[in-house]
């Protein structure tokens, strides 16, 4: 019987996904696993990949071929794919990353069978970089043998877990509709799993994030107004799931989003829309007079007006 399932998650990863497949087949265990490989319609020959891999270890390696694309960032792929996962556990890892330690899947496991509040365990992870920029691991020597839902939740986007680094108990059988919604897997994952019981630490280094420009954290632009309305709509149904319990430090996290909205491409050169997202992020980030100050300035006051007002307080010195 299956105890652990691997998922990758991949899209026109040509160049990668033979590195995260091997890592998995690398994997030194006790017990069966599986390794499912979910493609979001690849048309690099990522699927061609895949194809190869089943047909030499057939049984063990196991293409899940979407007929077009998903969406969301890989979100739906994730999921579609993990309702074919058998095992008790299930480690997620997307296709331009691999595993590091052989023995990555067997540390977890155990760590989880001998922790039943356990929902999620993670590791350290090494980050490194497509232009050759300097490496760095994720976690540093301060962290905590586990972490709860308190530890999730902040005014500030919290992310510690590399997607690569993380197993889980397979205990969701149905994820709430929202979670479809956002482009975001790892946060809003992570949430309710953290409903369900503690995350625990390996401070072993046993994965790599590997960013590079086609991966999806560069699909992150702070600066797309499709983007940010994602992300304050996983923090509104967040807020929700959790029962409005952190409700005044996630109004502060979608306050973050509406201040960076009114820099937006979309937002340039569109005064009414501007000063709506303007007076949203005063309601709901209640910054600092210094803040708001500037934000009633530079975003809310029409800029004739504004000019007048100069123009009057400098004539006494005229």
């Amino acid at each position: 019987m299956v105890k652990v399932s691997v998922l990758i998650i991949t899209y026109n990863q040509h160049k990668f996904i033979r590195a995260a497949i091997e890592s998995a087949l690398a994997q030194q265990t006790t017990f069966p696993i599986e390794i499912l490989v979910g493609d979001d319609f690849s048309k690099d020959g990522t699927r061609e990949i895949i194809q190869e891999y089943e047909q030499k270890y057939p049984g063990l390696v196991i293409g899940v071929l979407h007929p077009h694309n998903m969406g969301k960032n890989g979100g739906i792929n994730c999921l579609e794919t993990l309702k074919l996962a058998k095992g008790e556990y299930w480690a997620l890892m997307d296709g331009d990353d691999y595993w590091i330690d052989p023995l990555k899947l067997q540390k977890q496991a155990d760590l989880l069978d001998a922790h039943s509040d356990y929902s999620t365990v993670f590791s350290n992870t090494r980050v490194i970089f497509e232009d050759g920029s300097p490496s760095y691991l994720l976690n540093g020597p301060d962290m905590k043998p586990y972490y709860t839902l308190d530890d999730l939740i902040g005014e500030d986007e919290i992310w510690f877990m590399a997607t690569s680094s993380c197993m889980y108990r397979n205990n969701i059988n149905e994820y709430p509709a929202w979670f479809r919604e956002s482009s975001s897997g790892d946060i809003p994952r992570l949430i309710l799993k953290a409903k369900l019981g503690k995350i625990g630490y390996i401070p072993d280094v046993m994965s790599v994030y590997r960013k590079n420009r086609g991966g999806a954290s560069y699909a992150d632009n702070y600066y797309d107004e499709s983007f940010l309305r994602n992300r304050i709509q996983m923090y509104s149904d967040i807020n929700r799931e959790l029962d409005y319990r952190y409700d005044h430090l996630l109004r502060r996290n979608i306050a973050r989003y509406y201040r960076m909205m009114l820099d937006s491409k979309q937002y340039k050169d569109t005064y009414f829309r501007r000063a709506k997202v303007a007076i949203q992020y005063l309601y709901l980030g209640k910054p600092e007079w210094d803040k708001a100050k500037k934000v009633i300035r530079d975003y809310i006051v029409p800029q004739p007006l504004a000019k007048l007002y100069s123009t009057i307080r400098l004539l006494p010195y005229r």
